[in-house]
């Protein structure tokens, strides 16, 4: 997921030099979403993992 989100990213940067606003913040806007689920998924990841190590 962390992938996708770079790769939006990247096209939102290609595309705000190139002059095409409205590709640049549709992926920019792709890029931060996926990148907050990343980060959503990774706290709950380490949750769970420090709730199993415990029992």
């Amino acid at each position: 997921m962390l992938y996708y989100a770079l790769v939006f990213l990247v096209v939102a940067i290609i595309a705000g030099v190139l002059g095409f606003g409205g590709i640049a913040g549709a992926s920019a806007g792709i890029a931060q979403i996926l990148f907050f689920l990343f980060l959503a998924f990774l706290v709950i990841s380490l949750i769970a993992g420090l709730f199993r190590s415990r029992v």
